[in-house]
């Protein structure tokens, strides 16, 4: 009986499959080997494509007449720094005792690719061929996946599209970098004082370019317009008592102040606390759908504002007291004047907001104060659940870990690489946030290796004795729908021994895993809220309470690595709204007696100014995220549900794809903060690309290709159908750009933008 062959992508790997036999192995040059079985790896990639000079010398140089480059057949090659290791796993290949191979790259398109190249150089017939397809290294997986091994042909739709893939890339890359560089690259370097200039495009990588500069340009060209916000103080009834909580004083953020009208001792009773509340224009207001609005609760023009006070500030035949000093003049004209006259809201140059001293409104006199009568039109009081996130995929994670550690996509990938070779973690290039329902039915066993982990060991241990993860299967966590190869990353259980000899930075990124996994089995985070609506005059004013009645799952989500844990939770996809109220348990206490159409009191009426705020920069994790959700950019509706779950690039690949774009100084990549601008360089080259092949900066060519791809694999077009379509594309863009104007009508573009980078 013949031998069998493993061969994995790595060494490192390569070892942990040859562990599992249990067997007697002896080291050699590239390989070990036992009785039974022979275990070899790859070092990535061990060919590559030829370049254009390789099918004829006349390539070498880049010229018009050579465009575009399309060979009939495609050739390929060794690659020199690991021609030793090629040879050394091509002789195993193709050995004589060699009777079965398994296939143990990494369980995807590209893992795929590095074998079917590396097959198709050694020139091996005659094999039982079988793919091991596994989703993580630890020692079950490994051989459930060796049991359950495949015929490798039943990959072969994988294989087309990863060679399709990088046909599309190299094809691109050559003939629009080439074609570009021709026409444009003496006025760049011109422009630039250089010697010469390449201009590098490729498929995914310049439509990410796009990205950033569009961005980088929304926030140049954005022109911040002032708003004028209404607000109003409204002091409880006579009598009214409410306890205030000692954490909720003035200045704590909360939309409740204490003001010096009660005792102010914190505990204890109050009579006429203050609430703060905001004019909105809902419907039934004068002003709703008004063009003077900003929006809602925003006027475009400070005297508007003061006009909608004027317009509220006194109730028409409404009753003056007694003690009212008769001769004051009430009517909205004399109190618009009384708003002329010096008391005005500040105007503040920064996006925080900053108000007057407060209008006082005359109406009824009470201690010898003057107040605006209002009635309470509703509140509201509910319960408001908030469930665990889903799962991580690689993209979510690669966000987390560029907002909590500032590293970048291409160091989290090595990070989580790391984790999952030490068996700690499953694959980690995945696109899916959800689990298997395989995996759903056996995951106390994932639950119970976390035990051996002392951070969560209570928390795993109250999963495991409440059974809680019973069920799961059942829920939005499961779903295999929503998994193409391989589901969400999470902690296997396993291989935590190995953590002892890792840095701080691996045992971080860990455990963000780890609590995002055990999260998904406790119960929501429950809050309570409460929201107060008061009309006055058919306006409304509104005032809204929440604070965190149960944490539920975010009790597990302070991070041993937050510097403030008690703020860890506000991480978890809170709102900058509820960071705002999250704690305002006051507001609920305080209307506790209060009913539809009670008497309440405004103290003032204040006008508060605020600025719209461009657009945010995307820092290295957000660009990821954007990357994977491309497809929200994409007007076409056909095209954009086709690839709503693709976006651009692959989780393998958009980290790669960022590097890239720093390498060439196209991008600048601050390091400390992970924020992303554009260089001079990037944006010519996104002015040149705009003149010449614009679809290449534009989501919706990208997410085409990636469709297409898709359905390669799938098996819905075939791989020729996809050559033809890229042919006639190349053929195309590269024939329009060859007829083109040189573009020196290109330098006053240039010079417009260059002028940010002096």
């Amino acid at each position: 009986m013949g031998k069998k062959l493993f061969i994995a992508e790595k060494p490192s790997v390569a070892r942990e499959f040859a562990k599992v036999f249990h067997e007697k192995m002896s080291n050699h040059d590239g390989y070990i080997e036992s009785e039974n079985l022979v275990v070899t790896w790859c070092v990535g990639h061990l060919v590559t494509m030829s370049y254009p000079d390789v099918y004829d010398e006349k390539y070498k140089k880049w010229r018009m007449e050579t465009l575009p480059f399309i060979p009939q057949e495609f050739k390929y090659e060794v690659i020199p720094d690991v021609k030793k290791q090629f040879d050394i796993v091509s002789g195993l290949l193709n050995r004589e005792d060699v009777e079965r191979i398994y296939v143990c790259t990494d369980s995807g398109r590209e893992g795929e690719y590095i074998y079917r190249l590396v097959h198709q150089l050694a020139d091996v017939h005659g094999k039982d061929e079988r793919r091991v397809w596994i989703d993580s290294q630890t020692e079950d997986e490994i051989k459930r996946g060796i049991k359950d091994a495949k015929p490798e042909s039943e990959y072969d739709n994988v294989s087309a599209a990863a060679y399709l893939r990088a046909k599309e890339d190299y094809l691109m890359g050559i003939n629009f970098s080439r074609v570009l560089s021709i026409k444009f690259g003496n006025t760049m370097a011109n422009f630039l004082h250089k010697k010469y200039c390449v201009i590098s495009v490729g498929r995914v990588m310049t439509c990410v370019l796009g990205m950033v500069v569009r961005r980088e340009r929304e926030i140049r060209d954005f022109t911040k317009i002032p708003f004028y916000r209404v607000t109003g103080s409204i002091l409880l009834p006579d009598g009214s008592e409410a306890i205030i909580p000692t954490d909720n004083h003035a200045g704590d953020g909360s939309n409740v102040d204490v003001d010096a009208v009660g005792n102010g001792s914190g505990d204890g009773k109050i009579s006429g606390a203050l609430i703060d509340t905001e004019w909105k224009a809902k419907e039934g207001s004068k002003y709703f759908n008004s063009p003077l609005l900003y929006k809602e609760n925003g006027f475009k023009e400070e005297r508007d504002a003061k006009g909608l006070i004027s317009y509220i500030g006194v109730k028409p035949g409404q009753i003056v007291s007694e003690d009212q000093d008769a001769s004051t003049d009430t009517s909205p004209e004399a109190l618009k004047k009384v708003d002329d006259t010096g008391n005005t809201p500040e105007i503040t140059e920064d996006h925080s907001t900053k108000s007057s001293e407060g209008i006082d409104i005359t109406g009824l006199t009470r201690e010898n104060e003057t107040f605006l009568q209002g009635e309470v039109d509703s509140i509201t009081k509910k319960t408001e659940k908030k469930n665990p996130p889903l799962l991580y995929n690689l993209a979510e994670i690669q966000n987390e870990c560029s907002k909590f550690f500032k590293i970048s996509p291409d160091q989290t990938l090595n990070v989580i690489q790391e984790l999952y070779e030490k068996k700690l973690v499953t694959y980690p290039r995945t696109d899916a946030r959800v689990l298997s329902t395989a995996v759903a039915k056996e995951i106390d066993k994932n639950i119970r290796g976390l035990t051996n982990l002392p951070m969560l060991k209570s928390a795993a241990e109250y999963i495991l004795n409440k059974e809680m993860y019973n069920g799961i299967e059942k829920t939005k966590y499961t779903d295999d729908k929503k998994i193409t190869d391989h589901y969400a990353i999470i902690p296997t259980g396993q291989g935590i021994g190995a953590l002892k000899g890792m840095n701080q930075r691996s045992i971080n990124v860990y455990e963000l895993i780890c609590r995002r996994f055990l999260a998904i089995f406790l119960s929501p985070a429950e809050y309570a809220k409460t929201s107060l609506v008061v009309s006055v005059n058919g306006e409304c004013f509104y005032a809204n309470g929440k604070f965190l009645k149960s944490p539920g799952y975010l009790g597990l989500m302070e991070y041993s690595f937050s510097k403030k844990n008690s703020g860890t939770a506000k991480a978890e996809n809170t709102s900058s709204e509820e960071d705002s109220t999250e704690n305002n348990e006051a507001l609920g206490t305080l209307v506790s007696k209060l009913k539809k159409g009670d008497t309440v009191y405004f103290k003032h009426l204040d006008i508060k100014e605020g600025e719209t705020s461009p657009p945010k920069r995307y820092n290295s994790g957000s660009l990821i995220l954007a990357m994977e959700n491309a497809g929200q950019l994409i007007e076409d509706e056909e095209l954009r549900e086709l690839i709503k779950s693709q976006g651009i690039g692959t989780s393998a690949t958009r980290a790669e794809i960022l590097k890239k774009l720093v390498r060439n100084k196209y991008l600048n990549l601050n390091k400390k903060t992970q924020i992303l601008t554009p260089t001079l360089d990037g944006e010519i080259i996104f002015d040149i690309v705009s003149y010449s092949i614009a679809s290449l900066l534009n989501a919706d060519l990208t997410a085409s290709w990636e469709k297409g791809l898709a359905m390669v694999e799938n098996g819905e077009i075939t791989p020729d159908e996809y050559m033809d379509k890229l042919k006639k594309f190349i053929n195309q863009k590269t024939n329009k750009v060859k007829d083109m104007y040189s573009g020196s009508n290109l330098n006053a573009i240039f010079r417009k933008n260059a002028e940010y980078y002096n």
